[in-house]
């Protein structure tokens, strides 16, 4: 992907409109030329002024502007890229019925690049009959339709149709250039996903943990929603992350809250993702009161450790005994390496270990992986040459294990 794209934003006339200012900041930071294409009922929401200040490029609603430059065709002919958000129900059919009555459904009538469309509008109206036939009619089309968030609406309403946040939408219209679109190639299929990292408490305040903020399950939750699964997500440390949208999250602590979690809910997955860093140790006792500094006190100055459950392993052994349907289960592997052994032996050692039908080695250390926005690594099956990720986002990453899973 070049790293300047020009990317069109389109804006529809709702209330969401306000979150289009946050997405073009963010499109912008990240380097890429923004041009923002608002309808005219959107401006009710959002002023011109607004939308060129921060996208630093002339706003335009109607083909009658800049006329003697073909504006119309123009904008559409030179975008990498056009993204919408807010798309109302109304846009959509307007989409759907090849309109050309304002500057955005015009620009795309014309754009060749890839076209990202996120909707937004009451339960009722994205569940409507209508507003769903449109949406499998562009998607028939090629183009990229996102599933919205359920969240709260105006007024007191809540429900799904909410826009997702902008970091969210830019995340998914980039990783949808990148990899040609999200297939629906997992509609149906209940997705169970790990994330984040797990504490084990020494004392009410203090707890073993890891540098893991759940930003790579939680990408995978992201993509495979949009690609039609039903994901549920067992979160440790995740707090700074939206939510993925469409997405049932289960808040969990400790590594044997989260191997209760996943014991529950495995029975009815059909992929299992088991992206969290989990500990693989805890203290042996949890002190009742904050240790203090100063005493003479033996859990001052050792800490007894007891190993944790092996989720992975005994989910495997769960689907072995034929506890569990036939499920496909990914595990991951975070390696430093060691003196004798680097990070793809040792996961190559841990993949005949676990038993699992895919895994995910990420190559950890300072400054990688653990909190980052981008990942690479491999991919490992039983019997096979490892299979290379190259580097990317954490979005694209998912895109590529999904893609792997789907395989199987």
């Amino acid at each position: 992907m070049k790293d300047s794209l020009k990317i069109v934003v389109g804006v529809a006339g709702g209330i969401a409109a306000y979150k289009a200012c946050m997405l073009v900041r963010i499109l912008k930071e990240q380097g890429h030329s923004v041009t923002v294409v608002p309808t005219p009922s959107a401006l009710n929401f959002v002023g011109a002024a607004t939308f060129e200040a921060l996208s630093g490029n002339r706003v335009s609603t109607t083909v009658f502007d800049a006329v003697d430059e073909v504006q119309h065709v123009r904008i559409g002919q030179e975008a990498d890229l056009v993204v919408i958000a807010p798309a109302t129900a109304d846009l959509m059919a307007r989409l759907v019925a090849g309109r050309a009555d304002d500057l955005l459904t015009a620009t795309c009538l014309v754009a060749t690049c890839p076209v990202v469309v996120a909707p937004a509008m009451h339960t009722e109206m994205w569940m409507h009959p209508a507003t769903q036939a449109n949406v499998a009619t562009l998607r028939d089309r090629g183009v990229t339709v996102l599933d919205p968030a359920h969240g709260r609406l105006t007024g007191k309403d809540s429900g799904p149709g909410r826009l997702p946040e902008p970091q969210q939408i830019a995340d998914l219209a980039l990783t949808a250039l990148q990899t040609g679109g999200y297939s629906r190639d997992l509609e149906g299929k209940r997705v169970l996903i790990t994330a984040g990292g797990t504490q084990e408490n020494l004392d009410p305040v203090r707890f073993l943990g890891n540098r893991s903020s759940g930003r790579q399950g939680f990408a995978l939750a992201e993509v495979a929603a949009q690609r039609g699964a039903h994901v549920t997500i067992v979160a440790g440390n995740t707090d700074e992350l939206d939510t993925p949208c469409g997405a049932e999250i289960v808040k969990v602590v400790s590594a044997r809250e989260m191997a209760e979690a996943v014991e529950k809910r495995a029975t009815d997955a059909d992929l299992i993702i088991m992206a969290a860093a989990v500990a693989d140790f805890r203290p042996e006792t949890e002190a009742n009161a904050k240790l203090k500094k100063g005493h003479d006190d033996a859990a001052l100055n050792a800490i007894h450790l007891v190993e944790n459950p092996d989720i992975l392993a005994t989910t495997v052994e769960r689907r072995t005994k034929g506890e569990l349907g036939e499920c496909v289960i990914i595990g991951f592997a975070a390696e430093t390496g060691s003196d004798t052994q680097d990070p793809l032996e040792l996961a190559q050692a841990k993949l005949k270990r676990k038993g699992c039908d895919l895994l995910m080695l990420n190559q950890v250390g300072h400054g990688k992986v653990f909190g980052e926005l981008d990942n690479a690594g491999w991919l490992l099956a039983p019997g096979q040459e490892p299979r290379e990720v190259p580097a990317g986002s954490k979005f694209e990453v998912a895109a590529a294990i999904l893609d792997a899973a789907s395989e199987l």
